[in-house]
């Protein structure tokens, strides 16, 4: 209780109103914090000295109905390592490491020239042109077999993960540009989604911008997808006679980014769309509490113990999403049926005579080095896995 006789003053904060809370950036670390009004209504009285006894009864007298407990509030913060001193008493604080983020060479006009509303409403019309595509002309809709090339497997492989690889970094690139179309600096980083290793651009920094303007970070990169999409599909229809090698290659970059794109529907998991979701109901803790609501039918799962709150006004968000939940597994089953399992099918069945066939032939060789080639993926994952779980460990 002596405590609330103390005055607390804190490290340097910058307080952004949201949409429905407030953003909370700590300026040493760069991390940010959603907070309600009372708490960013604290934090003021604290920077000008006032007691917590003083605030907690000031709060109260203005928000009668809410429940406030300054007590709690200033654990929270010391736990944060927000508190610079108390009563003139500095604070030890663990120095939190800002990393650096990079891509300032590319000024922000360029990324304007990708990110603007004419820009914008040309993605939207691209869109809908490639689905037109696929609606007068079914043959240019995606195959589980146009991963296939050659007849040899090992060929097939290295093709696939060169054009998937630059088709991801146009991706990721449209990410970057539209962060440096707001001045804001990021990187690239390796990261998994399911059992699939992906590149990830670091957007944490988007929590700067108001949250209409962070729409356009989170769709970027499916506008650059939309383009290839586009270019991929338009020469498939204008030059159909072209040869054989030319039209296998623009299917596989048709079928790389269709499930690109069906993936990002996959919100379930944080896809590009999950957080634009999020941004958009201005609720940022949706698959947490989608989860919760999902445990909650089930008995053996429930646990009163961890269960954490979801507010009223909430509910509805939550639940929506909770479907938007299940259609995401549902796109993910579909993507397993239709492609990943076939693909995976016909690519054994193909090298399995292989290994009974003696070493010096092709179809032996070809069987051993693809399947080194899918070992060298596992070890990719299992990368990705050990990295997000030492991160999550910090």
């Amino acid at each position: 209780m002596q405590l609330l006789n103390s005055s607390f003053s804190l490290i340097p904060l910058e307080i952004r109103k949201d949409k429905k809370h407030y953003i909370v950036e700590d300026k040493t670390s760069g991390e940010f914090y959603e907070m309600p009004e009372v708490c960013v209504i604290a934090i003021e009285l604290m920077s000008k000295g006032i007691t917590l006894g003083e605030i907690e009864n000031q709060i109260k007298g203005k928000y009668p109905l809410e429940e406030v407990d300054m007590l709690d509030f200033a654990e929270q913060l010391l736990e944060l390592q927000l508190v610079a001193e108390i009563d003139g008493v500095k604070v030890e604080i663990c120095k939190k490491e800002n990393q650096s983020l990079g891509y300032l060479w590319i000024s922000p006009q360029f990324g304007k020239f990708f990110f603007n509303k004419t820009a914008l409403l040309i993605y939207i019309i691209l869109f809908f042109v490639n689905v037109s595509f696929f609606v007068t002309n079914p043959s240019l809709f995606p195959n589980f077999k146009d991963l296939f090339i050659f007849d040899y497997m090992f060929l097939n492989i290295p093709i696939w993960m060169f054009l998937s690889f630059v088709l991801v970094l146009v991706h990721e690139f449209g990410h970057v540009l539209a962060m440096r179309a707001y001045n804001l600096p990021t990187r690239l980083e390796i990261g998994h989604r399911l059992f699939f290793v992906v590149l990830e651009t670091d957007m944490s920094l988007v929590w700067k911008l108001p949250s209409k303007n962070r729409n356009v970070l989170y769709l970027a990169g499916l506008c650059f997808d939309t383009v290839i999409l586009f270019i991929a599909l338009t020469c498939l229809f204008l030059f159909s006679n072209a040869s054989g090698i030319y039209l296998s290659i623009l299917h596989v970059i048709v079928l790389d980014t269709f499930i690109r794109m069906v993936y990002q529907c996959c919100i379930y998991m944080k896809t590009d769309l999950y957080y634009l979701f999020e941004n958009v109901s201005g609720s940022y803790n949706l698959m947490e509490n989608a989860q919760q609501q999902i445990n909650s039918f089930v008995p053996f799962v429930k646990s009163a113990a961890q269960e954490e709150v979801i507010f009223a006004e909430e509910k509805r968000t939550v639940l929506l999403y909770t479907i938007f939940y299940f259609i995401g597994i549902g796109f993910t089953l579909y993507l397993f049926v239709c492609y990943y399992i076939p693909q995976l099918l016909f690519a054994l069945k193909k090298i399995m005579p292989g290994f009974f066939q003696g070493t010096a032939t092709l179809p032996f060789w070809d069987a051993v080095i693809f399947t080194l080639q899918l070992l060298i993926g596992l070890l990719l994952l299992l990368y990705s896995w050990r990295k997000k779980y030492l991160q999550m460990q910090m």
